[in-house]
């Protein structure tokens, strides 16, 4: 944490023992956070931002194993790891972030428990999605998410959904695959994930049927410039006139350097790290990533500036930046980042073809 003020309330987060002081430190956090976005390079920014997340969930879930203890359901029965997605797998949290979870376990050595260890990790997973909606985290909307039981399962059940999730790939298993490459661990056991990972990186990722389908789930959002270069904004409603930065700009360059990363066997998450990790093995020229990375840091600043508070009390985020906001320099900024967008888009394209 490199803000001295932000680095005290992360401190104190470690030790709270009650929700309601953790959402007050969350606040707290937050708006020292407003005021420092002007001053700070962004990559910065996002690593301390996501600093204060990962700490806010992994007391959460600390304070969610003391419940169950008083509850009478005692301590976790086996091993387990806590899985982030989506942009907290990635690190690329904005000051608002929803609940993008699951749960793996390990399995237990005698398989008649098995169904009452499902039991226990369900209400385990009610308990901490409860807490963190209370810290001012909303339950995923695509229910892509811890309660739900195709995300909270054991290591042979989730190798077993992912055998499965390979061998019918339909658009939305290839999606989910897609987020199963995104994922981290944010608090357990790291050797699961490990494990999980080593399964998904197996032969199966070879089947060109499985890349094809990732490919074509890759190219869904396009990058929004028109072929004279111009922004293509919002037409219609209340957002009109406003750029839809999230599908527009970031998730568009997400996919891409994600699908490189597939393609290579890269774990890395960030999307950052994943441009340095294929420069490191030579599947981007020096001057390619360095321009990749500036267009993408571009977009994470842009990301920042759609934030709100919602009159639930969370922090909302609908990935739109209103015309009011489009500086002469920053649209000349973003065509030429989002020109860069649509050259890695095809480029993609043309080298998962070309293996195909």
């Amino acid at each position: 944490m490199s803000d001295p003020v932000c680095a005290k309330l992360l401190a104190l987060i470690s030790t709270t023992d009650d929700v309601k002081t953790l959402r007050g430190l969350r606040d707290q956090i937050h708006e020292r956070m407003e005021a420092l976005l002007s001053e700070q390079p962004v990559e910065q920014f996002y690593m301390d931002l996501n600093e204060v997340h990962d700490a806010l969930i992994q007391r959460t879930i600390a304070l969610s194993e003391v419940e169950m203890a008083r509850m009478g359901k005692g301590s976790p029965p086996v091993p387990y790891a806590y899985l982030l997605f989506g942009s907290g797998g990635r690190e690329e949290q904005t000051l608002s972030s929803d609940q993008d979870s699951g749960f793996i376990y390990e399995d237990p050595e005698d398989a008649n428990k098995l169904d009452e260890i499902t039991e226990y990790f369900a209400i385990f997973a009610k308990t901490i999605v409860d807490l963190l909606k209370q810290v001012g985290y909303p339950p995923c909307e695509g229910n892509v998410i811890s309660t739900n039981p195709n995300w909270n399962q054991s290591l042979s059940q989730w190798k077993n959904k992912l055998n499965e999730w390979f061998e019918d790939p339909n658009w939305e298993r290839v999606r989910y695959l897609l987020i199963v490459a995104d994922c981290r661990m944010i608090y357990g056991q790291e050797i699961l994930l490990q494990k999980l990972k080593d399964h998904f990186y197996s032969d199966m990722l070879r089947n060109p049927v499985i890349v094809k389908h990732m490919l074509n789930n890759t190219m869904r959002h396009k990058v929004l410039i028109g072929v004279f270069g111009q922004l293509l904004k919002e037409q219609y409603g209340e957002d009109a006139g406003s750029l839809d930065v999230k599908y527009g700009a970031y998730i568009p360059m997400v996919n891409a350097i994600r699908m490189l990363s597939i393609e290579c066997g890269l774990r890395e998450t960030s999307t950052l790290e994943r441009i340095q990790v294929l420069l490191r093995k030579g599947k981007l020229s020096q001057e390619d990533a360095n321009s990749y990375a500036q267009a993408f840091r571009l977009f994470l600043r842009l990301r920042l500036m759609t934030t709100e508070r919602n009159d639930e009390g969370y922090y909302s985020n609908n990935g739109k930046i209103s015309n009011r906001n489009l500086s002469k320099e920053l649209i000349n900024e973003l065509k030429i980042g989002l020109r860069l967008g649509k050259k890695l888009q095809k480029r993609v394209f043309r080298q998962t073809m070309g293996r195909l």
